[in-house]
């Protein structure tokens, strides 16, 4: 099958560029809209009628599932692009429709696009629909009553994966299109926009102190002045970061209202 139309749903500019050039490795894909919220996906949607749409979940102004609620009666194909938990993932996997992880692994990408252009072959859009709307209920129950689960972060060390808990980290710096994640000792990429991976993050358990900065409360080991009203923190490794004139105000109101 070739000319297909795809409609890639997602808010921050710099995903939607790296789909879109995983997607134009797809030889039988002849258009690519994009869409940066619910409601211009949902118009786009009704204008072009793409045979599949890439649809991130966690959007501002409406998340995936209300897009979902909206599209015709005869639906494109749906690839669902989340951040959820592996239980929640699991939900997925009972569904016909895929989905893919952030960070975007380009071998799960390509699988799921396989997976997609079968559905729009087999003609089965609106079977598929109505199966993940069944499976978007319940997991949209199941995660009301969910604990926030703690992240835990995979990344890339000598041709290994390697598992970093929460509590290792120190801090995150952007890098880039991507994350350098500092752990004490060593530090690694980490496939994600600093903006993106904010949204996952517990804010108790970390605070945005730079447009380019995430630190690890636990690892705050001080905060002092520095010249022209600015603040730098010190953090367990030693490192010393300034904090943005942006963020400095809200750090200072959380100094006064501590005991």
């Amino acid at each position: 099958m070739s000319g297909l139309t795809l409609l890639i749903v997602d808010d921050e500019p710099l995903a939607r560029r790296r789909i879109a050039r995983l997607v134009s490795k797809l030889d039988w894909v002849a258009r690519v809209e994009e869409a940066a919220h619910a409601d211009e996906a949902c118009a786009k949607a009704l204008a072009i009628h793409p045979d599949i749409v890439l649809l991130d979940i966690q959007m501002p102004g409406g998340d995936g599932f209300s897009v979902l609620d909206r599209l015709p009666e005869a639906p494109p194909a749906v690839v669902f692009i989340t951040a959820f938990d592996h239980h929640a993932l699991r939900a997925f996997e009972a569904s016909a429709v895929d989905y893919i992880t952030k960070p975007i692994e380009p071998g799960r990408f390509l699988r799921a696009m396989e997976r997609a252009r079968q559905v729009v072959a087999s003609h089965a859009q609106a079977d598929q629909l109505g199966e993940l709307r069944e499976t978007v209920s319940s997991l949209k129950r199941a995660l009301a009553g969910q604990t926030r689960r703690k992240e835990e972060f995979w990344v890339k060390a000598q041709g290994e994966y390697l598992r970093i808990a929460p509590e290792e980290i120190i801090r995150f710096q952007a890098d880039r299109d991507y994350v350098r994640l500092h752990v004490r000792g060593a530090d690694y990429l980490y496939q994600e926009s600093l903006t993106s991976l904010e949204r996952r993050l517990d804010p108790g358990d970390f605070l945005r102190i730079h447009r380019g900065t995430i630190i690890r409360r636990g690892a705050l080991v001080r905060i002092k002045p520095a010249p022209f009203g600015a603040l730098v923190v010190v953090m367990s490794d030693g490192s010393q970061l300034r904090v943005g004139r942006t963020y400095t105000a809200a750090i200072r109101a959380g100094l006064a209202a501590s005991p």
